[in-house]
């Protein structure tokens, strides 16, 4: 593990916090999820740091950034994003989200695709309207208001019981993670997410389409997905849930790898 940088930028008018593995390699800038944070991706970036300079930002109400009462939505997320690779200064990158984070990178491919060589979407929230109205009415914001009033042991036991697979370093990883995370991070929730299918349509870089057996992104969205653009590739990952990453890091890494290898990439 070579040495990290850890840092803050103003973005928008607020604090982003992110780590950096540095040196004058590629840059590959990595977007987490809801309740996550950028040391999520340790488990990942471990196993590609030696070939890239990869950013970790936490999202605005994640980790250690600033934690707004409002301006969740995705567009927002998405200037966030555009705003830290302004202000670092970071050449044509490739950008890889999960969940929250992959809706946000396609955001952010779709309408700046001249800052990116490409784009990686780890099972992104591509959910239809009705899906969206269902995970917003749900119990989910209660269910994370009770968890913060946990102890970081607590949540640690409740995640090895619940993941028992996922290694002990990923787990507390997570568990910090999700103590971190604002209430007010899940206004992110609130429907309409932007129809993913125009967006995808949009993107003109090479892209790819990471998907788990039992996720969010089910087959038959991959391959109508594929069929809206030509440019992207998609690849799923059996046994793996909606934390592919999470479950199958070497797996994941290894196709994120793969992809990355067949793009150009210049410092």
């Amino acid at each position: 593990m070579t040495n990290r940088s850890i840092a803050d930028c103003t973005v928008n008018g607020i604090n982003i916090h992110y780590t950096r593995t540095g040196g004058n390699k590629p840059t590959l800038v990595l977007l987490h999820g809801l309740t996550a944070n950028g040391a999520c991706w340790e488990g990942v970036s471990n196993l590609l740091e030696k070939g890239y300079d990869i950013i970790m930002p936490d999202a605005r109400g994640h980790g250690g950034s600033d934690a707004p009462n409002h301006g969740y939505r995705y567009e927002d997320h998405a200037k966030d994003v555009t705003g830290l690779i302004h202000s670092l200064k970071l050449p044509p990158f490739v950008l890889l989200g999960h969940s929250m984070g992959g809706m946000t990178a396609t955001v952010v491919a779709s309408c700046k695709p001249k800052l990116l060589r490409g784009v990686i979407l780890a099972d992104p929230t591509f959910l239809s309207l009705n899906i969206q109205y269902e995970v917003c009415n749900s119990d989910v914001r209660n269910q994370h208001r009770q968890m913060l009033s946990k102890s970081f042991e607590e949540l640690v036991a409740d995640l090895k019981r619940s993941h028992p697979n996922r290694s002990l370093d990923t787990i507390e990883r997570i568990a910090l993670a999700k103590l971190q995370t604002s209430m007010a991070a899940f206004e992110a929730l609130t429907p309409p997410n932007p129809d993913y299918k125009q967006l995808v349509r949009k993107i003109d870089v090479p892209g790819i389409l990471i998907f788990g057996e039992k996720g969010v992104v089910s087959p038959d969205v991959a391959e109508e997905l594929q069929q809206l653009n030509s440019k992207l590739q998609v690849e799923q990952i059996p046994m793996a849930g909606h934390g592919l990453h999470y479950d199958q890091p070497e797996h994941f890494a290894a196709i994120v790898g793969s992809f990355l290898r067949t793009i150009t990439l210049d410092n």
